[in-house]
């Protein structure tokens, strides 16, 4: 060993020591602060994202943005974790995309709890089960997921956050003969992102859409000549071979997740409202919803038409805007949209995701 590289690895000790003292002097100081909070509310979305924000600028590297707010996030999750514990809840089975973006937002130091269904999830954080749920809500290939909007319309919880995960499919099986594999498994939204690949490589598999895609794993587990669409993360937990990786169609494939919570989030500086509004049936009445938007410079992020469950053609909005519905700017349009809206529900105001 060359005295240069011994001259390194004692410097790295060194550092590792005054790491580790610092991380435990700002874990003492995150105990006074639970200590000290109102209400016994452990998270603060708006504080955390401004943490991660400010380091973020201050950044010199080599370290690139998105690892440090991966290594603080963990920090953050571990310091929380000495204040009180904190349980959420996410789409299951463990192995799914929807565990990875809890893992993303929350970090390790959470008691993590897996759902069958998105409902399940929503009925765990209004149940007072966990304090928090995550749910998909939209993919960049294969758009919204009808069910989460349709429960955000319906549930009490507000949305705290939002997780954006970049959706990397691998194709897994006990054995990579693609000629032998006569059946693919996985959820449907992930079969309509890789259906090009599928087209090219597996024409003569019949793929069967299931509800998520560490089912899928469990099934091409158990079953001959079957694989999976799925996460690399899947094929630990069914022991299974990842036989070609990176077979969505879009490289730049994103889902969007949403942190669902009973809080109501305070301004973190850089922010986004989600709604669900509807117009009132006459003419030019959704160009009037727009119109109060535009009148007060509020940019309009999302806008997503879904069928109403109280009428025959019949529609709701979807509707996210950038700002904080305290900003003047934007508490200003709500005020006007409350007036020229047939209905209007803020489903939260959040930091917008780093």
């Amino acid at each position: 060993m060359s005295d240069k590289l011994k001259q390194c690895r004692v410097q790295i000790d060194a550092l590792d020591d005054e790491i580790l003292k610092i991380i435990n002097q700002r874990a003492a100081l995150a105990q006074q602060i639970g200590h000290l909070k109102e209400g016994g509310v452990v998270l603060r979305p708006e504080r955390e994202a401004q943490v991660i924000r400010r380091l973020q600028a201050n950044n010199s590297g080599p370290l690139a943005n998105a690892a440090v707010a991966a290594l603080f996030t963990e920090v953050m999750s571990q310091c929380r974790a000495l204040e009180a514990p904190l349980s959420v809840a996410y789409l299951g089975p463990e192995g799914t995309f929807t565990e990875a973006a809890a893992l993303k937002r929350f970090g390790s130091a959470v008691s993590g709890v897996s759902c069958a269904t998105i409902d399940d999830v929503f009925r765990a954080v209004e149940s007072g089960e966990v304090q928090y749920g995550v749910v998909p809500v939209e993919n960049s290939t294969e758009g919204a997921i009808g069910r989460t909007l349709d429960l955000l319309l319906q549930s009490p919880l507000q949305v705290c956050g939002e997780v954006m995960l970049a959706i990397h499919q691998c194709l897994l099986a006990k054995q990579c003969d693609l000629s032998a594999i006569q059946t693919v498994y996985s959820h449907p939204q992930s079969l309509g992102q890789c259906q090009g690949w599928l087209n090219l490589n597996l024409a003569h598999a019949v793929r069967i859409p299931v509800s998520s895609n560490a089912e899928a794993a469990r099934l091409a587990a158990d079953h001959p000549n079957s694989a999976a669409i799925a996460g690399s993360q899947a094929a630990g937990h069914f022991d299974l071979k990842i036989c070609v990786e990176n077979v969505e169609d879009d490289a730049r494939n994103t889902t969007r997740f949403l942190v669902l919570g009973m809080q109501q989030v305070a301004s973190s500086g850089k922010d986004k409202t989600s709604m669900v509004l509807s117009a009132a049936n006459k003419p030019g009445a959704v160009h009037d919803l727009l119109t109060s938007l535009a009148k007060y410079s509020v940019s309009m992020t999302k806008f997503e038409s879904r069928p109403s469950r109280s009428g025959l053609w019949e529609y709701v909005f979807y509707v996210d805007i950038e700002g904080h519905q305290t900003d003047k700017p934007v508490a200003a349009a709500l005020s006007e949209l409350k007036q020229t809206a047939a209905f209007i529900k803020i489903l939260g105001s959040y930091p917008v995701a780093v």
